[in-house]
């Protein structure tokens, strides 16, 4: 039976498609998202999801970037904003806030998937398929370049290997905690059923990620402390012995060595 896809209809369809695909990838990923649950979500027959967008990886294409595109103009242009009022005064607090009041603000939105557009951010940045990971590197690298080098500019302290790792950690331990659960619900669990504004929520997020970005470089005694719990917590049969032989080395930078090559 041919698939109707003039007028309305059509672009009801297509809707229903995207709005399929984006709840089921939030729930359960990439990898475990199929064209039957899709369809069967959409209420369409797989005729009407390969003439819109021919194939699953073209439709996950069409269903992330009709969130993300907005969502990386409007932090850019919020970026840009601030750099023409501070220029070298930059602080890392308006670099995150570039980041998050975008974010926050289309997630009241219902146009834009309202509560589940956080969820959806997260479950994007912590998918662990290739196809989620080439897609954003393809699409966002130069969103991702420009949020870097504003971070090298408010905090000149740290290299940029080391500002890399921070900004992974930090996002990465955010994203999924956005990716489990709705934001509301989760203010109301950890707040003991307080309410809890935009501004109040933005400085929380801020005041964990600045506290990790701005924290010194660790040094020797750091990391031979490091190296001495993680050698404590080896085996006894001698299975990691280079945890235990940078306990006994006092360098700091053997404990360095030991850390980096076990970890």
């Amino acid at each position: 039976m041919a698939v109707r896809t003039t007028g309305r209809h059509a672009g009801d369809t297509k809707l229903r498609i995207l709005d399929a695909a984006e709840t089921l990838f939030i729930e359960c990923g990439y990898e475990a998202l199929s064209m039957r649950q899709i369809t069967s979500r959409a209420e369409v027959n797989l005729a009407a999801v390969n003439y819109h967008f021919g194939h699953k990886e073209s439709l996950i294409h069409s269903m992330l970037s009709r969130r993300l595109d907005q969502l990386n103009e409007e932090r850019l242009k919020l970026l840009d904003r601030f750099d023409v009022m501070l220029g070298a005064r930059l602080t890392c607090e308006h670099v995150l806030g570039a980041m998050f009041i975008p974010a926050l603000r289309l997630s009241r939105d219902p146009r834009v998937g309202g509560k589940a557009f956080l969820r959806l951010l997260g479950r994007a940045y912590t998918d662990p398929s290739a196809f989620i990971r080439d897609f954003l590197n393809a699409h966002y690298e130069s969103v991702a370049m420009r949020f870097f080098d504003a971070f090298q500019r408010a905090l000149p302290h740290l290299p940029g290997e080391e500002l890399g790792w921070r900004l992974h950690f930090a996002i990465g331990a955010l994203s999924g905690v956005l990716a489990g659960t709705d934001t509301d619900r989760l203010i109301a669990e950890f707040s003991q059923g307080k309410s809890m504004n935009d501004l109040q929520l933005i400085a929380r997020l801020a005041s964990l990620m600045v506290a990790a970005l701005k924290a010194p470089l660790p040094d020797g005694t750091q990391l031979a402390a490091f190296a001495a719990v993680l050698g404590d917590a080896t085996d006894d049969d001698g299975a990691d012995r280079t945890f235990a032989s940078a306990q006994r080395d006092s360098s700091g930078e053997a404990a360095a060595r030991a850390v980096a090559c076990d970890t």
